[in-house]
């Protein structure tokens, strides 16, 4: 969310990032509108002022009055007047802020000046790591995962419809030694704060990271209640602090958690919807910090390696992108996106994005520090990752690591979660 300064004292600057964005001739009514609202409030707020310091001269009239016992019904029905004004106008305040806020809500985030402009096409490849394996006699990773019986794509469709998946044995032993792998990774060695968050998000939580108002299509709703399954652990974990002032000196802080996701991706139908490409389910560790905004640039790089370091521990090959302000997401100042490669299907495969959010989040859900005792409280930056997404990333081992006879190497750091060296 943005501040309101934006749009008193600098809403070129918000224009420009719109502009930036490739989103500003569909927001320009919008923004129209919210200048005008804020100088709206701005007058109201003055309106209610003069009243509210006529009425304490008028109350001040009364006593005196009283006090020298002269007739003080003049000024009783003045500051009764008075009252009721304010009244009248702290309410039209009210609805104006309503509606100021409610366009702030919906307005995204402004990327960073080295966020490369321009959409998808304007994505920049910064660094490479590891050997794409060639794509000669490399099968897809739904015909291995049939045939060694560890992915049922059939009895999942049964079960809950397209795009929901059923992992069976070693397929869903998988599954779990992920998890445990990435989770001891990240909290031994990378010293997150591991967390177990609910599942369900109630609709504060969603506003506070920008998945609602604008997202709400994207989501899975529970029916009868202000419950909402999460798209991503980012959404709990940011929020963990949300109304609070935090001590300046336990800065940083970074959590990590699992947890399945849940997306319904209103509008991707038909697009690489083939075994675990795109499901609607699934599961995801995922880091999130907390930090200061002098340091917010640094420990974004840092948050970004710690990504990293799972594919390298796997033996995967990736690319780190750096993607261009129209193609970034809603509540991101700047992205990283993690690609693997898959030989089998013969594409490069996001399994992370890590995004530093600036203040953005930090202001919708109101997250705060004290950098000294005695001194104003100010906004965190928040930052997250995936570390990592599991189906993308079980895309590519069974399509890096097959072997001719049909079997799949499992990865060395693997091996002691899954107990064995092969899956056949």
């Amino acid at each position: 969310m943005h501040d309101q300064r934006l749009l008193r004292e600098q809403p070129e600057l918000l224009r420009e990032g719109m502009r930036r964005r490739g989103v500003l001739d569909s927001l320009a009514p919008t923004l129209d509108r919210a200048e005008s609202l804020e100088r709206e409030r701005r007058s109201l707020i003055r309106a209610v002022e003069e009243r509210k310091s006529a009425r304490n001269a008028a109350t001040q009239e009364v006593a005196r009055r009283k006090k020298a016992r002269e007739d003080a019904e003049e000024p009783v029905v003045r500051s009764r007047a008075l009252g009721e004004e304010i009244a009248l106008l702290e309410a039209e305040l009210a609805t104006t802020e309503g509606a100021l806020d409610a366009i702030l809500l919906e307005l995204p985030n402004l990327t960073l000046p080295e966020v490369p402009e321009g959409g998808e096409a304007a994505n920049t490849v910064v660094r490479e790591w590891g050997t794409p394996r060639t794509a000669t006699a490399v099968r897809p990773h739904w015909e291995v995962g049939a045939a060694l019986g560890i992915l049922d794509l059939e009895r999942g469709t049964k079960l809950a419809g397209s795009g929901f998946i059923a992992f069976r044995g070693a397929g869903a032993r998988l599954v779990r030694a992920l998890m445990n792998f990435m989770l001891d990774l990240h909290a031994r060695e990378h010293g997150y704060d591991e967390t177990w968050v609910p599942f369900v998000a109630n609709a504060a939580t969603m506003r506070g990271t920008g998945q609602l108002p604008k997202f709400a299509d994207d989501m899975y709703g529970l029916d009868g209640g202000d419950l909402w399954l999460i798209p991503t652990a980012e959404v709990p974990l940011t929020n963990l602090y949300r109304d609070e002032i935090i001590d300046g000196d336990r800065l940083p802080m970074r959590f990590v958690a699992y947890s399945p996701c849940f997306r319904r991706e209103a509008g991707s139908h038909g697009k690489d919807t083939r075994g675990l490409l795109r499901v609607h389910e699934f599961d995801k560790v995922e880091l999130v910090w907390y930090t200061t905004p002098e340091e917010s640039a640094e420990r974004h790089e840092e948050l970004t390696r710690h990504a990293e370091a799972v594919l390298q521990r796997l033996g995967l090959p990736y690319r780190v992108l750096l993607l261009a302000s129209g193609d970034t997401g809603f509540a991101s100042a700047k992205t990283y996106d993690l690609e693997v490669w898959a030989p089998g299907v013969e594409k490069w495969l996001e399994v992370s994005s890590s995004s530093t959010c600036t203040d953005f989040q930090a202001r919708r859900a109101s997250i705060r520090y004290r950098p000294a005792p005695r001194e104003k409280p100010r906004l965190v930056h928040t930052m997250n990752a995936s570390g990592l997404a599991f189906p993308r990333t079980i895309i590519a081992i069974l399509e890096h690591y097959q072997n001719a006879d049909g079997t799949v190497t499992v990865p060395e750091v693997l091996r002691p979660y899954l107990g064995t060296d092969v899956l056949k």
